[in-house]
């Protein structure tokens, strides 16, 4: 499989997360963030020690609390974000993370932004006024999953952008960050929230989420970035926020209004405005 081949092949799983994780409604976040975290570590491991690739495993405290933080943190605000808040909404405010990806790389990675990139990160902070705004209606437990999806998106992009100063870090490690997201999630979620037993449904989407968007995903999503077109890639990624929602809207996951589909437009659109700017 050709490293662009392995991109899209992660962008295809991550537009089924929404949409499973709805379909485990009712675990706990940290319960559910534990249970798929550690069907993927599991997973992962058991490839790297086949390929007798463990050495791996040692890298410095820094690029742990990187790769831990990253995958943890999003994560478990995000089946936070489903779980308290109308999940097309707080997806959509989720898929806010490419455009602070754009946002972000000026103070960090010191590069140029340029006009067509602050519009399109205009455009998509428009469709978020649009999504919240415009006489909506809410629940007032569904801010706080709002507030999480936001720190969703601030997380990964802020995972994402800096992962660049960690280029050299091999695939091989994200088995590991996988298990210790699993260990760290289940420690507080005993913590934190009272243990769910899953019924059939939700042990189902535990465990395609540990085996695709909170697993594969991440291994394929590495060779992307290093061994395919990151350009075109980028690209692509515009369109998963439509695939996510769109498939939970036909799953039943939420309504898909005016406001809801107005701001998928502009959050999309103003993502692929970026990412296409030279």
């Amino acid at each position: 499989m050709s490293g662009t081949a392995a991109g899209i092949g992660a962008l295809g799983l991550w537009a089924f997360l929404g949409l499973l994780t709805t379909l485990a409604a009712g675990l706990p976040p940290l319960q559910l963030t534990a249970m798929s975290f550690a069907l993927g570590g599991a997973v992962g491991l058991g490839v790297v020690a086949a390929r007798g690739r463990l050495a791996a495993l040692r890298q410095p405290p820094l690029v742990w609390a990187h790769g831990v933080g990253g995958l943890f943190g999003y994560h478990a605000l995000y089946f936070a974000a489903l779980a308290w808040a109308p999940p097309i909404e707080a997806n959509l405010l989720n898929y806010l993370w490419p455009l602070l990806i754009v946002l972000l790389s000026a103070p960090i990675l010191g590069l140029r932004l340029g006009g067509r990139r602050l519009l399109g990160v205009a455009l998509g902070f428009a469709g978020t006024a649009v999504l919240l705004g415009g006489g909506a209606r809410f629940p007032a437990e569904a801010w706080v999953g709002f507030l999480c999806a936001i720190g969703c998106a601030v997380t990964w992009a802020l995972y994402s952008v800096t992962a660049k100063r960690l280029a050299a870090v091999p695939t091989e490690a994200v088995a590991g960050f996988c298990a210790a997201s699993a260990l760290l999630a289940a420690g507080a979620h005993l913590l934190l929230e009272p243990s769910v037993m899953p019924d059939a449904r939700q042990a189902l989407a535990a465990l395609l989420l540990g085996l695709g968007p909170v697993g594969a995903a991440f291994f394929l999503w590495d060779a992307g970035m290093k061994r395919g077109d990151p350009r075109l890639l980028g690209t692509l990624a515009y369109g998963v926020p439509v695939a996510s929602t769109l498939l939970l809207a036909v799953a039943g996951g939420g309504t898909l209004t005016g406001a809801s589909l107005a701001a998928l437009l502009l959050v999309a659109g103003g993502g692929w405005l970026a990412a296409t700017a030279r």
